[in-house]
């Protein structure tokens, strides 16, 4: 079964890390991220770009409005986020709670749908 692993954080967060604990930080990423992709449960990963570019896009009476993203009102934003392929939901808790940065803001797991509808 499919799960996306949302990862949120903020610059103000980051910035509380020295550069050491950072680059620590970034290292422990990158062994989790090669754990799961030998393993074969990841599916892919993807970092976000500056929140500064994201867009919300809502159309109204036919019209599409774009205003400045992120859509959630909160300090933290999307940083990245994991798909991974699972056998059970346990197992992608399982995989949030050894996220390097999970005692950070926490990470979201999410089941998804088969592109049928049908859960993964």
């Amino acid at each position: 079964m499919k799960y996306m692993l949302l990862i949120y954080g903020s610059d103000e967060q980051w910035a509380r890390y020295s550069p050491a604990e950072f680059a620590a930080l970034i290292e422990q990423d990158a062994d989790f991220q090669q754990e799961i992709r030998e393993s074969g449960e990841l599916v892919s990963v993807e970092g976000m770009a500056e929140t500064t570019n994201a867009k919300v896009v809502r159309v109204r009476d036919g019209v599409p409005v774009v205003t400045d993203g992120p859509y959630l009102e909160s300090k933290e934003h999307l940083a990245s986020y994991f798909v991974v392929d699972v056998e059970n939901g346990e197992r992608a808790v399982e995989l949030a709670a050894r996220y390097p940065a999970a005692g950070v803001n926490g990470v979201e797991v999410w089941p998804l749908l088969e592109q049928g509808g049908t859960e993964a």
